[in-house]
């Protein structure tokens, strides 16, 4: 981040993109073109105010030229208010490197679509005054539960190997209804792959690409709170799974069918929580377990 031609401004780093190939004549072309939902007006003022730069940090105009592979700096801007999202995160560890966080329902971790300062990255990186946060992994934003951000460039790869080796081992808290005549723990596994709709997952034919332990905690009356150990990490994977043996997550809008968008509507939360983190530390080689606070 340090090295970007714009500052971070109140918590919003700056984006930024490589023009691609392609004949335009001139950049605000490209840029009302290329985003659909920015009006050529608010470009232009975006430009006015200098808030459109090239590496050099040098202000773009309407007119400047393209120029395919010229990397441009601007800042996200949402058109309509954000609602804010009424609940709080929770630092648990902060150090060199690392800090975690116990994320709450309903808040994204990075901005996306309608959602910029009502993310937990960018709170985080108000409440820190740090720009170089980045999330080495992620939650769906209706997920709550344990996050862990790289604040240190130098280290940041090694430490976001780890999920791409699978060493570190989740923890996952689910309330769903009971499922009956199982013998626990026992392991779930399916094939999964892209739905009819693009943010959800399905279930096809074919061989296994995720697997997910599933264990009981106890029984809340027609409900149980299951702890569940993915092994795997498709999108929703948990929720998929619960679902295919017909015992879908408490309010999970997504499966088994996709209910419509809730907009704004906070007082059904996802029953699901991202317990614990737990991994050997690749740098000091010690045990390090990290925790919710939350219940379900």
């Amino acid at each position: 981040m340090s090295r970007f031609p714009l500052p971070m401004r109140d918590g919003v780093a700056p984006s930024y993109l490589y023009l691609p190939e392609g004949d335009w004549p001139d950049l605000i072309s490209f840029l009302v073109a290329r985003f659909e939902d920015v009006s050529e007006a608010a470009w232009r003022a975006r430009m006015a105010r200098g808030d459109v730069v090239d590496g050099d940090g040098q202000p773009l105009t309407p007119s400047s030229r393209f120029k395919r592979g010229l990397r441009i700096f601007y800042y996200r801007e949402l058109e309509e208010p954000e609602t804010p999202i009424p609940f709080k995160e929770e630092i648990l560890h902060l150090d060199e490197h690392l800090v975690v966080v116990d994320k709450p329902h309903f808040l994204p971790v990075i901005p996306s679509g309608r959602f910029l300062h009502e993310t937990l990255l960018v709170r985080l990186r108000k409440t820190l005054d740090e720009e170089d946060l980045v999330p080495i992994h992620r939650l769906d934003r209706e997920t709550a539960g344990v996050v862990i951000f790289s604040r240190n460039a130098a280290s940041r790869g090694t430490y976001q190997s780890m999920f791409q080796k699978r060493v570190i081992e989740k923890e996952y808290e689910a309330l769903a209804p009971r499922l009956r005549d199982v013998q626990f723990p026992f392991t779930y596994r399916s094939r999964m792959e892209e739905g009819d709709k693009f943010f959800v997952m399905k279930e096809v034919a074919g061989e296994p690409n995720s697997e997910t332990v599933i264990d009981v905690i106890e029984h809340r009356g027609e409900l149980t709170l299951y702890r569940l150990h993915p092994h795997t990490g498709r999108q929703h994977q948990l929720r998929v799974h619960l679902s295919a043996l017909g015992v879908p997550i408490v309010n999970d809008a997504f499966y088994p069918v996709a209910l419509p968008c809730k907009q704004d509507d906070v007082s059904q939360p996802l029953q699901l929580l991202a317990r614990a983190i737990s991994f050997t530390d690749p740098l000091s080689g010690e045990r390090r377990e990290f925790r919710s606070r939350r219940r379900l």
